[in-house]
């Protein structure tokens, strides 16, 4: 079930399912130690001798955000119970608390008799070997801690705190958790538990007739009992009403930080903007690692997920982030990334949160030299992004702090990893990670990796090696334009590849990624061979029912919904199909030329979720969110669009 609410702070992110269950808690990095594991700490009501999980299908529930604000703001209703539960929930800016506010509204006209429960499915550091949840009564509190890993759960109805709880073994020795004890109603007050554990929680409401009353419920974490007491202390000190709205006050105003024009795009594209920069500042941790998406259903089929740092989507994501006025969130990222480079200069295919290198299914050994199981394109997009940067901002004493220990090792090796007889980069594998060669999208990542490595040698004197990579960069550019693209197609094509003789061998494939020949410098939007491959690209993989978009290539296999690839490519992906806005946008000459890249906007804004997240890709006959969701390179890459749409609305008005 995809994300239909994420909330963060850079230290925790909370994951909310479109049932209203916290589905991911993250703590103390974004997308490592995920405390909950996909797993439901679900909310469930006792009226009238009557109970329900809200997620069960007799609730209607819709579940969002407040406008631009990170605070989710849903509601889930049950007419044949006569009750409404409108429902907020934040992560402080700051302080690693999570708050869940509940207005429940009678909706009959007699008083009721109510039972609000909370389930904290919990298993800390991602496994639920030798945790212990307890009550404690020196705070009235349930805590779960195992190690370093604390977790204090606490609220308040009216004044008064728990009305009950209890703590039990769950999913072991055929125990499946204490959600089983709420279901009559009562909870057995079990004072403690210890192994495989959960906890439960309720409290007592009388209701008015046609009346309402508010709970409020918070989690806590923290590395130590003092910590979580303190904030503890803090909460019940400030009141978290006053918490939740100092909050959305702090959201609202970072997103709206700078002013925008958005007269020619519609109200659904301006929302999505500013939620798009919201969920992606969820993404990013504080140290620095930008994680490609946090969702732990892709865990249904496959034994991993993508809680990663990939540095090519780390790399896409800061540079939409620094197009989009955030400098400050971004720094932190250059300098994880130098800290993370290896000795030979290039980057690993992905890393966790912390720094250290990531899983992989790119083997180590072939019978090949100058073999390395990387994606080259990713070592050069930092630089390029970096380069970006500093064109927008001029930072020069943050790229100083850079030079040394990030663009002169990555444009080093940018510069010899080169097979010699084309001018080529050496092969690695694609930005899909899907094959291994020379390609298109992974040449232009280069020439505008070295393009940047130049830029910064000149600007602080270092001629011996300006002159290196700008030779090399020459030389990537014009084998490119021999090698990568055909006459007789009339387009640029996915790649080529080394045989054993050592020949070229290529590979005609038509792929979306092919918009980065323009994206990175290469060549202009406007340039003949460029806009052949684009309108290429529009007409052949286009996926052609009532749901559209532009898919990755012909046959793509990845969550394939259809066998007919003349209809349906593949399926349709958010990314791909904003690359082909990205492209009508630079290559506009008139406003007029600007409609269709102002169509595939709306086209995205119509196919996100109710709440506006963006998954990886799409079912091509239904529209569902197919992959992970939120993909942060989705939302990067319109946030991206947008801004270059305005800035050329703007241009277009000077002239």
């Amino acid at each position: 079930m995809p994300r239909e609410i994420v909330l963060g702070n850079g230290n925790i992110l909370v994951n909310i399912d479109k049932s209203l269950n916290i589905r991911d808690f993250y703590y103390p990095f974004v997308g490592m130690e995920n405390h909950v594991m996909g797993h439901k700490c679900a909310l469930g009501v006792w009226i009238d001798g009557d109970f329900s999980w809200v997620s069960e299908g007799s609730w209607e529930i819709c579940a969002g955000y407040r406008p631009c604000t990170l605070v989710g703001e849903s509601s889930a209703r049950r007419n044949d119970a006569g009750l409404e539960l409108n429902v907020l929930d934040v992560v402080h800016y700051e302080r690693n608390i999570y708050i869940r506010k509940i207005n429940v509204c009678n909706l009959y006209h007699c008083p009721r008799d109510l039972r609000l429960f909370f389930h904290n499915d919990f298993s800390l550091g991602g496994s639920d070997v030798g945790d212990t949840a307890l009550y404690d009564p020196n705070t009235g509190t349930l805590l779960h801690y195992k190690r370093h890993y604390y977790f204090l759960f606490n609220g308040r109805w009216g004044g008064q705190g728990f009305f009950q709880f209890t703590t039990g073994i769950k999913r072991f020795g055929h125990r499946e958790g204490t959600w089983r004890d709420a279901e009559d109603g009562w909870l057995a007050n079990n004072p403690v538990a210890q192994g495989s554990v959960d906890s439960t929680a309720c409290f007592r409401l009388e209701l008015p007739p046609y009346g309402q009353e508010v709970v409020y419920y918070w989690i806590i974490a923290g590395g130590s009992l003092k910590e979580v007491r303190e904030n503890n202390h803090y909460v019940i000190t400030y009141g978290p009403e006053a918490l939740l709205k100092a909050t959305e006050k702090y959201w609202y105003n970072w997103a709206h930080k700078d002013k925008h024009d958005f007269a020619s795009l519609s109200p659904e594209i301006e929302k999505l903007y500013y939620t798009s920069l919201l969920i992606l500042r969820t993404q990013i941790d504080s140290r620095g690692a930008i994680l490609a998406a946090n969702d732990t259903d892709i865990m249904i089929t496959n034994r991993d997920h993508y809680s990663y740092l990939w540095p090519r989507d780390g790399a896409l994501v800061a540079h939409a982030m620094d197009r989009a006025g955030y400098p400050g969130v971004t720094r932190p990222f250059y300098l994880f990334c130098s800290r993370i480079l290896s000795e030979e200069g290039f980057f690993w295919p992905k890393y966790n949160p912390d720094g250290s290198i990531g899983s992989s299914w790119h083997p180590w050994t072939k019978d090949e030299y100058g073999y390395l199981p990387i994606q080259e394109d990713e070592t050069a997009l930092v630089l390029w992004a970096l380069g970006r940067n500093y064109e927008l901002y001029k930072s020069f004493e943050f790229v100083k702090l850079l030079y040394s220990s990030l663009v002169i090792p990555a444009a080093d090796f940018l510069e010899r990893y080169r097979d010699l007889r084309t001018g080529l980069p050496l092969q690695s594998y694609d930005l899909w990670e899907e094959r291994r060669g020379v390609f298109t999208f992974t040449a232009a990542a280069v020439y505008g990796g070295l393009r940047a490595g130049t830029y910064f040698a000149r600007l602080f004197g270092d001629e011996q090696s300006a002159r290196r990579w700008e030779t090399a960069a020459r030389q990537i550019r014009a084998a490119t334009l021999k090698y990568l693209y055909s006459n007789d197609l009339d387009r640029f094509i996915r790649g080529a590849s080394f045989n054993e003789k050592g020949e070229l061998e290529k590979d005609f494939t038509l792929e979306s990624s092919l918009y980065g020949v323009f994206a990175f410098g290469l060549l202009p939007a406007g340039h003949p061979r460029v806009r052949r491959t684009m309108q290429a690209v529009e007409k052949f993989l286009w996926v052609n029912t009532d749901i559209g978009g532009i898919a990755r290539y012909p046959g793509d296999y990845y969550f394939r919904r259809s066998p007919d690839v003349q209809k349906v490519p593949g399926n349709p992906w958010f990314i791909c199909t904003l690359w082909l806005a990205e492209w009508y946008i630079e290559a506009a000459r008139t406003r007029e030329e600007l409609q269709r890249a102002r169509n595939l906007l709306e086209w995205a804004a119509k196919r996100c979720s109710k709440s506006g997240i963006m998954a990886e890709q799409l079912h091509p006959f239904t529209g569902e969110q197919l992959s992970v969701a939120p993909l942060a390179w989705s939302h990067a890459t319109f946030v991206l669009t947008v801004k270059k749409y305005l800035e050329k609305i703007k241009e277009f008005g000077k002239s």
